[in-house]
């Protein structure tokens, strides 16, 4: 059965960094769109990366531009999310998500096939 797991989440100060990582044992990444959400306490969940499938293409949530990079590496088969001046507004637990012969990602949770448990994301001082 494929999964996904993250890991790499924690308690991090306002201006700090963490790494997401997304273990995709079971994903050929070249053929997979693999998404990044986020969802805190009472709200909705939301995207926050994502890339498409056989080279597509590389999208980032206007939030979190120019602070996050998602990270595809092929040979590990993960993905990771690198977060850095990071804002008590990006707390929440972190999702990362998967769907095949998805070249144009998006931000939709109803795009994706596969989800992981998540992992916890607090930042606060």
């Amino acid at each position: 059965q494929r999964e996904l797991v993250e890991s790499g989440g924690g308690l991090v100060q306002p201006g700090g960094s963490l790494r997401l990582s997304c273990a995709a044992s079971q994903f050929n990444l070249d053929y997979y769109a693999i998404g990044w959400f986020r969802q805190a306490p009472g709200k909705e969940r939301e995207g926050v990366s994502c890339f498409g499938s056989s080279g597509g293409s590389f999208t980032y949530a206007d939030s979190v531009k120019g602070r996050f990079t998602i990270i595809r590496d092929n040979a590990k088969r993960t993905v990771y999310l690198q977060m850095n001046s990071l804002k008590p507004e990006d707390s929440g637990i972190y999702f990362c998500a998967a769907r095949g012969q998805l070249r144009r990602c998006g931000f939709s949770p109803d795009l994706y096939t596969y989800w992981g448990q998540g992992t916890p994301v607090t930042v606060s001082s």
